[in-house]
């Protein structure tokens, strides 16, 4: 087991904790630091807090960091060091050289009480505790061994490290329900390890289906929520060889130029995670992603044809970071980061024209990757423009949505609603943009019907 010491910097019991230019107190803390890296053997990382104090010319974070490296030549150091350092009046002004405040960076992010976002460029470790706070916190209110296992899957597939704290009682020992976490923790450990130990983050972004991570020639897909339109993934420029699933149940994949998708029966789908292995012809390229997960094309053409090739756009507003020149982009196939921008708006929408009233039956949403602004998004449609009427609100978000425009009639599905018009939008309290990359609108040339409210029948 490698060691790793943790070190708050601030300290207001001590007398001379930032009093005056904090010279003794700099020198007392930098004395402690020193003994604990020269005294114990090898120290592997350095964990500090905060320093609190937030003038840079209080604290000698050069000296401490030539110290830190000559005792401990490989140590690794988190973000901390240098925390909250910063003016706190306009008489404290003094900042840190551009090598300083490179140095204090340190060597990984620290994400505190959330799950960091996906980052398989550089490295994170999210911290987070199993009760109501790090230390003893009573005997109850701990989070469920489910919970804490989805934690462990997101930061493992998003690029990161999970920090998970046990907060013991006074003699060392530990409430039932935080030693049940670790108990059942390390059972699924030992069955699914593989997926998790010495593995990267990636090909494939995270979303709330689950998220990827690999080693050598295997591919692993950790999945928490299968969409009922099926699984599908953005091609990848390897050949897949076989899939399992890490529990033994059956796994279908299909592999095209176009897209994988993978099954799992639903009685086979495990919980909180179901972990599918496929092994490909050679290993996944470390620090890139190359796509997302999105409803398989089978399931979309189900929907009919396009009927959004030759649409036209119209914006609520433009922000100065939109481009018109990309506006095509919305209907075709070449893909941008993001096809139209909004300014920030308490109700940013964005207007599909078809050109012709058309019996529309599926609208497909794509999402810049981890782009949040369209939290909340909601999908609308009118024939003649005196009307609209809502048939969809995301329930969470997702890099591609796919809206069937296709209520249930005694279990028999009924063709969508006859429309020219298709709106996306916002509602917000505080003003926001929203932008997004793609729209894609499913069907055929109208027939008479009328569309119905959602969650009633529709009848020809």
């Amino acid at each position: 087991m490698r060691l790793g010491l943790y070190y708050s910097t601030r300290d207001c019991y001590q007398p001379d904790y930032l009093v005056g230019d904090n010279v003794k107190y700099d020198i007392f803390y930098r004395a402690q630091v020193k003994e604990l890296l020269s005294n114990y053997g090898t120290v592997d990382v350095m964990c500090f807090d905060h320093v609190g104090g937030r003038d840079w010319g209080k604290w000698k974070f050069d000296e401490l960091f030539a110290m830190m490296y000559q005792l401990q030549p490989k140590l690794i150091v988190n973000n901390r060091a240098a925390a909250f350092c910063g003016p706190e009046t306009p008489q404290d002004r003094k900042s840190p050289s551009p090598d300083i405040a490179k140095m204090v960076k340190g060597d990984y992010d620290t994400p505190e009480g959330f799950i960091g976002a996906m980052n398989i460029a550089g490295d994170w470790e999210s911290c987070i505790h199993v009760g109501r706070q790090w230390s003893y916190g009573g005997e109850d209110g701990f989070k469920g061994p489910e919970d804490c296992i989805k934690m462990l899957v997101s930061c493992t597939t998003g690029g990161g490290n999970l920090l998970l704290n046990f907060g013991p009682r006074p003699d060392g020992t530990f409430a039932e329900g935080e030693a049940k976490v670790a108990r059942v923790m390390g059972e699924w450990l030992k069955k699914y390890g593989e997926a998790v130990y010495g593995t990267r983050g990636g090909p494939y972004r995270n979303g709330t289906w689950g998220g990827s991570c690999h080693k050598g020639k295997k591919l692993y897909l950790h999945v928490s929520e299968w969409p009922v339109e099926g699984l599908g993934f953005d091609p990848l420029p390897n050949r897949m060889l076989a899939a399992r699933a890490l529990s033994g149940v059956p796994v279908t994949f299909k592999q095209s130029n176009d897209e994988i998708s993978v099954e799992v029966a639903r009685k086979d789908r495990e919980t909180p995670v179901t972990v599918i292995e496929l092994t490909l012809d050679k290993p996944v390229e470390s620090g890139r992603v190359i796509g997302a997960a999105h409803a398989p094309k089978f399931y979309v053409s189900e929907h009919g044809a396009v009927l959004s090739a030759n649409a036209t756009l119209e914006l609520s507003s433009r922000s100065g970071y939109d481009d018109e020149k990309n506006h095509p982009r919305l209907f075709s196939g070449d893909k941008a980061d993001y096809a139209f921008h909004t300014d920030k708006e308490k109700n940013p929408w964005a207007k599909v024209d078809l050109g012709a009233v058309k019996t529309v039956n599926a609208v497909v949403i794509e999402n810049r990757a981890n782009e949040r602004r369209a939290d909340g998004l909601i999908l609308s449609v009118f024939e003649d423009g005196q009307k609209w009427q809502e048939v969809w609100r995301a329930k969470a978000w997702e890099t591609t949505w796919v809206v069937p425009v296709t209520p249930v009639d005694a279990g028999a599905n009924v063709p969508g609603c006859r429309a020219r018009f298709v709106r996306v939008e916002t509602k917000n309290e505080e003003p926001r943009e929203l932008l997004l990359r793609r729209i894609t609108v499913f069907g055929a040339k109208w027939r008479k019907q009328t569309c119905a409210t959602p969650g009633r029948t529709i009848h020809p």
